[in-house]
């Protein structure tokens, strides 16, 4: 995918604060610190359009960043970090639901996982939601280099079983190393394919 514009569009935290366009969205989930904002900066070759924090749980809000003037990537606040207050927790589940439950525009959820971590319920409950809610997902393995190779195949094993799915929806991704990336572009436009006519300058 060639990128030609990525910007930064609001923020937002009910229905009637998100961005009022058609555009189709693609939106990031996962635990604290898992990496969502590194993929996306990989993704879209910047550096820093979406903020990254060693400290978990800075993203409170659901981020809107338009890509090419042509489709939107979604930041979902992380989950899962015990020292953010119960009340702040409480509140970020219903933001994510009324988003992911009812945008129209939504056309597939990447969900993050670190590859160094084995999935706990939150992870499984997601992912059991999407396919409620008939929402494609995109599985991603993040922090890969971090592993020797042997260790990821063990661990692209252990989490697949975990998950209760093939190990081959799994990718494996590392910002550092940008190993992943082409593929998970692959998944993303294989999810914007009806309007791929939208889109121009696409190679992977």
């Amino acid at each position: 995918m060639i990128i030609k514009s990525a910007e930064f569009v609001k923020s937002a935290v009910k229905p009637d604060q998100y961005p009022d366009t058609a555009y189709p969205e693609i939106a990031f989930a996962g635990r604290s610190n898992v990496g969502k904002s590194s993929l996306i900066n990989t993704l879209l070759n910047r550096k820093r359009l979406v903020k990254t924090s060693s400290t978990p749980g800075r993203t409170r809000l659901l981020n809107f960043f338009l890509v090419n003037e042509a489709f939107t990537f979604v930041d979902l606040p992380g989950f899962g970090y015990a020292k953010v207050p119960k009340s702040m927790q409480k509140s970020w589940k219903p933001m994510v639901d009324n988003y992911l439950a009812a945008r129209l525009q939504l056309r597939s959820v990447v969900l993050l996982m670190d590859i160094r971590r084995t999935p706990r319920q939150e992870e499984k409950d997601l992912l059991s939601w999407l396919r409620h809610y008939q929402i494609p997902p995109v599985l991603i393995l993040t922090k890969c280099d971090k592993l020797s190779k042997t260790k990821r195949i063990r661990q692209q094993t252990v989490i697949a079983q975990k998950m209760e799915i093939a190990k081959t929806q799994l990718i494996l991704f590392s910002a550092k190393t940008r190993q992943g990336r082409d593929i998970v572009w692959k998944q993303l436009m294989a999810m914007l394919d009806s309007e791929i006519d939208k889109y121009s300058d696409i190679s992977i």
